[in-house]
């Protein structure tokens, strides 16, 4: 029932899309080459191809995913309408000999993107509406046939999410910042809160560039409710070859402090460090 209402807002919202195409003197594309809104770059929850390797840990994340607009709507005053679909897993995995790789956990997350630009003076000026639903598992990596028993002594949990999530962001040269809010429309367990405050930023140092080479700086704040208000902390640093704007791949070191981002670890807090390696589309 949540996903069919999921299903029927966005269609709805669809259908205003086109109305406005219909009534106005814009134009639109059906399956645009680039994305209308890049995916913040700090942000735990975005798609993304590429791995993590924590630094002094046996433990590895592996990305798996991609957003792609599905239709994009250019209004006579240059504003940029996008409507897009979400489909993505993190997943935590394990180094053992013979190069095996014991999976952990994984969440799913799966939804649908809007979203909205317009260029202004010497910026940007920008938002994108999610709705989307994430649920997470145990996988057979995380019991141990030894002991025959789960690691940690965590059993499995049911974990499941539905949210409407909102980032307007300001852009100005190569720096966007960004800030919005969460809700949880539906959550288990139920000592989640259902609001999180998101803030954050990136910058393309672009004077230390050189030819398809950018150095970047990006960090994500995030306020959350597990039983008590709690910040969490993601700070990236590194470059990204190819175009800013484009396809490319980024190598990042980033320190990421805060309550796990993986469901079935919710309410585990954690302070680590690694490098994040990723293909963009």
């Amino acid at each position: 029932m949540r996903i069919n209402k999921i299903i029927t807002i966005a269609a709805f919202l669809v259908i205003v899309l086109l109305r406005i195409n219909l009534n106005g003197q814009g134009h639109y594309e059906l399956f645009p080459e680039n994305l209308n809104i890049l995916p913040y770059k700090a942000n735990f929850l975005e798609p993304r191809m590429g791995f993590q390797f924590r630094a002094l840990e046996n433990d590895l994340r592996l990305d798996i995913g991609h957003s792609k607009d599905l239709i994009k709507y250019i209004s006579d005053g240059g504003i940029s309408f996008s409507f897009g679909a979400d489909f993505f897993t993190f997943t935590k995995l394990r180094g053992e000999p013979d190069f095996h790789f014991p999976v952990d956990a994984v969440d799913y997350l799966f939804g649908v993107n809007f979203g909205a630009k317009k260029n202004i003076l010497s910026g940007e000026i920008g938002t994108r509406l999610r709705i989307s639903h994430i649920s997470a598992h145990f996988v057979d990596g995380h019991f141990d046939p030894t002991n025959e028993k789960w690691r940690d002594g965590r059993k499995p949990i049911v974990y499941s999410r539905e949210f409407v999530e909102f980032i307007p962001y300001y852009k100005i040269y190569y720096a966007r910042f960004y800030a919005g809010i969460t809700y949880l429309f539906h959550v288990v367990p139920e000592d989640i809160g259902k609001t999180i405050i998101h803030a954050g930023m990136e910058y393309y140092l672009i004077s230390l560039s050189s030819g398809f080479l950018h150095p970047v700086l990006a960090y994500d704040f995030k306020l959350v409710d597990i039983g008590v208000q709690s910040g969490t902390n993601s700070l990236s640093a590194g470059f990204k070859l190819g175009q800013i704007d484009r396809e490319g791949v980024t190598i990042l070191y980033n320190f990421y402090s805060g309550y796990s981002a993986h469901g079935e670890y919710y309410n585990v807090f954690e302070n680590y460090s690694g490098i994040n390696i990723n293909v963009e589309f």
